[in-house]
């Protein structure tokens, strides 16, 4: 009789994941997985306790909550998180991640939920630029798969260099390896702020609005998460950017 019953249990749950739709997938299991890459403070960094925090982290959680199950945080390299997601190793994707149009026609993208823009960090007393085309011939570095990363590959005659993570990118140009970073504003100045020796050498260049990614085919997601962001934005949406900004 206890085979019988374990039988039928296993048999409804295989239904439940075969034909429920993604978000009874989510409930059935407990837990959201979102995507992200903790280099990116104040949008997502690891703090003392090596747990993963931040503005996107705090928009997953409230996804989460409203589905009623807890958020489990992937740290992964940022060019990687697309192909990841398409591989179904998060259920989404958090990350500053700019919407373009390339992207699109990979992932859904949800309603925007951040604007921001490209801004270039120098060492104090380097030169300053007002447009990334002035990067020509100057040693840059960038973050793999970034706005920055594809912003400054169009520069002719740039000398560029591509790392996994923003903190590689800073630390070349901190070591005189490289003359810039290009990179998102809201983590320039959060940077800034803790290097002295560092300071932001352009106006901001674009833009742009970040969004989270879903896996194509999972729209019944991504109107939930519309949703979420939709009623975020009426009330704890402004403490949440008190919080990090």
């Amino acid at each position: 009789m206890k085979r019988v019953s374990l039988f039928i249990t296993l048999v409804l749950v295989f239904s439940l994941f075969a034909f429920g739709g993604i978000l009874d997938t989510i409930k059935a299991r407990g837990y959201l997985v979102m995507g992200t890459n903790a280099t990116f403070p104040p949008f997502e960094s690891f703090n003392t306790q090596n747990e993963v925090v931040g503005f996107d982290v705090d928009i997953g959680k409230a996804i989460a909550a409203k589905l009623g199950v807890t958020l489990r945080v992937v740290d992964f390299a940022f060019d990687g998180l697309i192909p990841a997601l398409q591989a179904d190793k998060f259920d989404i994707i958090l990350a500053g991640m700019t919407i373009t149009e390339e992207r699109k026609k990979v992932v859904l993208f949800s309603d925007p939920y951040f604007d921001a823009g490209q801004v270039i960090v120098v060492r104090k007393g380097y030169k300053h630029f007002t447009d990334v085309a002035e990067l020509a011939n100057e040693k840059v570095a960038v973050q793999m798969g970034t706005t920055g990363d594809l912003m400054a590959t169009e520069v002719a005659g740039i000398v560029l260099t591509r790392f996994p993570h923003f903190t590689e990118a800073l630390m070349e140009l901190a070591l005189r390896r490289v003359n810039a970073v290009v990179i998102d504003s809201s983590t320039a100045d959060a940077y800034v702020d803790f290097n002295p020796n560092l300071e932001v050498g352009s106006p901001v260049l674009s833009a742009e609005s970040y969004g989270a990614a879903i896996k194509k085919g999972n729209e019944e997601l991504l109107d939930f998460v519309n949703q979420v962001l939709k009623e975020l934005k009426t009330s704890p949406y402004e403490a949440m950017l008190e919080a990090w900004f």
